[in-house]
């Protein structure tokens, strides 16, 4: 009787309603789902677009994006123009101007950012030859710069930069205003060469000092410099007489000139300009400024590399073997 009476109360408690305590919430459910949590949306400000935007808008996007702040911006957009230029089929058009491209990219010469410095070289080794010699001018005053920069990182990546100049564009390089004059004032800074005397020389902040190798390449880009400056370009040389004979003499004299400016060396309606920035078409006027203002300290600096022997004496022997043969044929 007591386990029948037992089982009946447990059946009935079932059915019995708890008493609730003021205050006290009531108890949960074991089957209870817990719905206080939030769940994140993702917000579109704006749809989606399905059509892709052009290669040109593209292209000018990265070109905007060469002045960013980041250096890896610069470095990545310099490597995207990079790879539009040289997958371009050629004698294609870019979606800029050469000029345009080359006013936002010439800065970089100068970028803190050695990766940046080396893209950027990357992209100028991209572009055709008649496209940097067209505008050596832009160019060559940020390559100025970087050869008299306090940094030596710079310093050496601007003389990269004018070695592939002088490659491609060397002509251009020499004749444009200020290449020659300037230009060999910059070499004289960046290796320490300020007098004929070499018991005056003095290092500056802008040299190289004791970093043999550095020096060295400088002297090697050096003698491409003055190599093209000072040798006579064989495209201008006389015509054969023999082979073309009269009436073609002079015809070079009389044909129509490949420039758009052909006579810009006259200045004839510019304001005057200083002798540093004179334009040298011809290679008689570069060797007379040569003598009379870089012959002795030039030549002082090549006899006191030799002495050094090793790679400055292997550059000193390049500077000799461009220079001896306008000695030999001043003597004669």
């Amino acid at each position: 009787m007591g386990s029948s009476a037992k089982k009946k109360k447990e059946k009935k408690k079932d059915f019995q309603k708890p008493k609730l305590k003021v205050g006290k919430a009531r108890p949960k459910a074991a089957n209870t789902t817990d719905t206080s949590f939030r769940s994140k949306s993702i917000v579109l400000s704006q749809q989606l677009d399905v059509n892709a935007p052009a290669e040109s808008t593209k292209f000018q996007h990265q070109l905007s994006l060469v002045s960013s702040r980041s250096d890896t911006q610069r470095k990545d957009s310099l490597a995207y123009l990079t790879a539009y230029i040289t997958a371009s089929r050629p004698g294609s058009t870019l979606p800029v101007s050469a000029n345009a491209l080359l006013t936002a990219t010439c800065p970089l010469i100068l970028d803190a950012s050695s990766g940046v410095r080396n893209q950027l070289l990357k992209l100028f080794q991209s572009l055709s030859s008649e496209d940097i010699g067209d505008h050596v001018s832009k160019l060559l005053p940020y390559m100025r710069a970087g050869m008299t920069h306090l940094s030596k990182d710079i310093r050496l990546s601007a003389i990269d930069f004018l070695s592939y100049v002088i490659k491609v564009a060397g002509i251009e390089l020499v004749s444009c205003a200020g290449g020659w004059s300037q230009t060999l004032e910059c070499f004289l800074t960046v290796l320490g060469w300020r007098s004929a005397d070499s018991t005056k020389w003095s290092s500056t902040k802008t040299s190289f000092g004791g970093d043999i190798k550095s020096t060295a390449r400088i002297m090697q880009v050096l003698a491409d410099f003055l190599r093209q400056g000072l040798h006579e370009d064989p495209t201008s040389s006389d015509i054969d007489l023999i082979t073309f004979g009269f009436p073609l003499w002079d015809i070079t004299a009389m044909s129509i000139p490949t420039k758009s400016n052909p006579y810009a060396q006259l200045n004839l309606f510019g304001p005057p300009t200083d002798p540093g920035h004179q334009m040298l078409e011809g290679q008689d006027d570069r060797s007379e400024l040569f003598s009379r203002s870089y012959h002795d300290i030039i030549w002082a600096g090549i006899d006191a590399a030799k002495k050094e022997g090793g790679e400055l004496g292997r550059a000193s022997g390049l500077l000799i073997k461009t220079l001896e043969p306008l000695q030999l044929s001043a003597g004669a």
